[in-house]
């Protein structure tokens, strides 16, 4: 799961680090705005995938695999149906978007060309999120990584072959995320089938046009809505404010938070496997195994944050150098650098109790802590820190991931002390 989730950002990745070699600066400014504007999109419906993996598990540790057909069933059309209605409102969708980031003209049109480009990649985007959260739910993390490195890898031949080879620039890396998208969930269809053959059964397509049906599923992902929407609005507030205080910043910003993200996914990839073992646990109703689980996944995850802020501390020249090779982005990006070796350490604890809380069906308490850091810390935080500029905008981001952490320490306790009667209960 670790591996399959550090594969997730290597798309923004190796974007990212091509664009960084061209001449210019602007098509890599275009694609951070771009991609944040995509991001924004996808990531406010990413409960697809976090709200079917805990259903799935709890189903499965229940032994209801009836449910779990119509859990796939369910997601999938929701997904599909989103994807379509994305398409259909883009050229609104991007101009709002595009106005609130407030990028210069020139960085705009390239960056509202890869979104017109891209968005037709939203149903494949989507079907993926919900087949991948399906087989999470069933703990198939070796079918996760298998899809997720193929899209990636596709990705990286499609970007050298449409960015160095036909020169499309930023255009060039959009097409290459849009046809990485749709061989990544073919390669889902084909998993999802083998799963299906194995439980057995089938589910009446009717059930499908039922709303009452997706009542479970809709109760769990407006918690995971709204608690996603405030991550996306301080990624994107983020992005918006470095792109005011100039194309250079926004570049550096761009570089650094790409290997923010390499570090939360690979996190995540804890995280996934989390969900799926607190969730069959809670379906079992096996309240040791839920104990034992969480605390094993905490270890492993602070391990980890620990070896990756080192890792980042060792190798900053390497890798800075991957990325670009502008003299003033190397400067700019050495001068930032501090707050990148800090965020592993500081988020850890966030990205892995959310899996806990996922499998605990615990998606108010998630809700609850997201509003609350984005609200209470990040934009006071950045407020009382603008005479710092960029510094000031980062010291913002860091503590909201780290008021994260703590907030969500201090609800894992009380979920810790009530995890007998719950599990026992069989509450899901």
């Amino acid at each position: 799961m670790i591996l399959a989730g550090a594969s997730v950002p290597l798309l923004g990745i190796v974007d990212t680090a091509i664009l960084g070699h061209l001449d210019e600066v602007t098509f890599l400014s275009a694609v951070a705005v771009g991609a944040s504007a995509l991001s924004l999109l996808l990531w406010l419906l990413s409960f697809l995938r976090m709200g079917t993996t805990g259903l799935v598990a709890r189903a499965w540790g229940g032994q209801d695999n009836q449910q779990c057909r119509e859990l796939l069933w369910q997601s999938l059309a929701l997904a599909f149906g989103l994807g379509l209605l994305l398409i259909v409102l883009q050229q609104p969708i991007f101009q709002l978007i595009l106005w609130l980031l407030g990028p210069s003209d020139d960085i705009r049109d390239f960056a509202l060309e890869y979104c017109h480009i891209r968005i037709w990649a939203a149903p494949a985007a989507l079907c993926s999120y919900a087949a991948i959260g399906w087989l999470l739910g069933l703990q198939r993390a070796r079918q996760t990584l298998v899809i997720l490195a193929t899209t990636n890898l596709a990705n990286i031949g499609f970007d050298f072959f449409f960015i160095m080879g036909l020169g499309l620039n930023s255009a060039g890396a959009a097409w290459a995320s849009l046809l990485a998208e749709y061989i990544g969930v073919g390669i889902a269809f084909i998993f999802v089938r083998r799963e299906l053959k194995k439980l057995g059964g089938d589910v009446d397509p009717r059930t499908l046009l039922k709303p009452r049906t997706y009542k479970r599923l809709l109760t769990v992902n407006r918690d995971l809505f709204i608690r996603t929407a405030c991550v996306v609005f301080t990624f994107t507030f983020f992005t918006a404010q470095g792109a005011r205080l100039g194309d250079e910043i926004l570049a550096v910003n761009a570089i650094l938070m790409q290997l923010v993200m390499l570090t939360s996914y690979g996190l995540d990839g804890i995280a996934h496997a989390a969900e799926s073992l607190t969730g069959h646990a809670v379906g079992a109703r096996d309240s040791h195994r839920f104990r034992a689980t969480s605390r094993a996944t905490l270890q492993w995850g602070g391990g980890i944050a620990i070896l990756a802020s080192l890792a980042f501390l060792l190798f900053q020249q390497p890798i800075i150098a991957l990325f670009t090779s502008l003299p003033e982005v190397i400067a700019l990006a050495n001068n930032y650098y501090g707050w990148l070796v800090s965020i592993p350490v500081l988020a850890a604890g966030c990205f892995i109790l959310d899996g806990v809380f996922l499998g605990a069906d615990r998606t108010h308490a998630m809700r609850n802590i997201m509003f609350a850091a984005t609200a209470l810390l990040f934009l006071p935080a950045w407020w009382l820190a603008l005479p710092l500029g960029n510094h000031g905008l980062w010291l913002a981001f860091a503590l909201f991931m780290a008021g994260r952490s703590v907030l969500m320490a201090i609800s894992y306790r009380a979920l810790v002390g009530q995890s007998s009667d719950f599990v026992q209960s069989g509450r899901e």
